[in-house]
């Protein structure tokens, strides 16, 4: 040892203007009501410094919902009411809600048929019995036992493989199924999966997926205002991608936590709700974290106490989570793209933060 000794950092925090703090007001909108509830707001203007001090980085809005009202709506970094979010793969659950409007309607019979239904699989490479037999379900709980897995870059089926190719369905249905891994039992994220479902979706429903999602979802929740992504085959993009504003995104996540009936038309049936908000498979390597049809599923707890969440997600820090205890919907919008802290910090504004501010609500 040529020397040794204790180094000690300090850090000034950054000071801002104590009117960045502030609870931003709710402006009035002709199709939303909102909330008369009280709750704590020192809570969120404490969140708003610590956004202002960059401690949370790239957020573009958060917006609250209690009762199917307006209780929380902020904007920042720029973004306002009416910009659309580049929400990532938060879009792979449309796939999942245009899919259960389509069993709903008899046009597609049910989620167990299987892909040689709509694919002759022979035409493809790697055939086999095991490829035949997975079904809708098992691409809707990511668990169809391709050989394709996002969470690991040296996987033949990973994304990044995927979005060079001239066909992504044939991309996937090119792959040759796993022999570690069981069809319906075991979870692996797999984009190029829900771009089959996509297909499936797009090919089923009378004038393709963008005609059918426009006239049974968008329209009627007032949904007017939002823009697809395409895959190279003209398909609208269920891999992610999709954008809408922050409101439009949390009418979405009420849409599920309101049992499929807004504005007093049963939109999607409470059966495919209940279906897609149940634990079907659990998720490898995290404690009591479960996967419904294409939602992620987990407990924040707050005070020792555990609030149950279904949730969308999407690269950049992006969610739309669903309390369906506490009757909440929570849209976080934000642009960290593939920086390591963009879902953790996610959590932290929802448990530290939005959840003790509905947890503070005046009986």
């Amino acid at each position: 040892i040529i020397a040794q000794g204790d180094v000690q950092f300090s850090f000034d925090e950054i000071a801002v203007d104590e009117t960045e703090t502030y609870l931003q007001p709710i402006i009035p909108h002709p199709d939303w009501k909102i909330s008369s509830l009280k709750y704590d707001t020192t809570i969120i203007n404490a969140l708003n410094k610590s956004i202002a001090q960059l401690k949370f980085k790239k957020l573009s809005s958060i917006v609250v919902l209690k009762d199917g009202e307006i209780l929380i709506e902020q904007y920042f970094n720029g973004a306002n009411r009416t910009t659309k979010h580049d929400t990532r793969s938060v879009g792979k659950t449309l796939a999942a809600t245009l899919l259960g409007i389509a069993i709903d309607r008899g046009i597609v019979k049910d989620e167990r048929q299987k892909l040689n239904s709509y694919y002759k699989l022979d035409e493809y490479k790697n055939p086999s019995t095991e490829k035949s037999n997975v079904c809708l379900h098992d691409l809707l709980i990511m668990s169809s036992g391709f050989e394709g897995s996002d969470m690991n870059p040296d996987s033949p089926g990973n994304e990044e493989n995927m979005y060079p190719t001239s066909d992504w369905v044939k991309f996937a249905l090119d792959l040759p199924m796993s022999n570690y891994k069981m069809t319906g039992k075991d979870w692996d994220y797999f984009t190029a999966g829900v771009v089959v479902l996509g297909d499936i979706v797009h090919q089923s429903v009378p004038g393709g997926m963008q005609k059918f999602g426009d006239q049974a979802l968008f329209k009627p929740l007032r949904i007017n205002d939002y823009k697809w992504q395409y895959t190279p085959t003209k398909v609208p993009n269920t891999a992610g991608g999709f954008q809408m504003n922050s409101l439009d995104n949390a009418r979405y996540g009420y849409l599920y936590q309101a049992d499929g009936k807004v504005f007093g038309k049963q939109i999607l049936s409470k059966a495919w709700i209940n279906k897609s908000m149940q634990q079907h498979v659990a998720i490898p390597k995290r404690d009591n974290e479960h996967y419904g049809y294409l939602m992620w599923n987990k407990t924040y707890t707050v005070n020792d106490e555990g609030y149950d969440c279904y949730y969308a997600s999407g690269n950049g820090g992006n969610r739309i989570a669903i309390f369906n205890d506490l009757e909440t919907v929570i849209v976080i919008t934000a642009t960290a793209y593939g920086q390591p802290y963009m879902h953790a910090q996610a959590d932290e504004i929802i448990s530290n933060y939005l959840l003790p501010a509905v947890l503070s609500i005046e009986n």
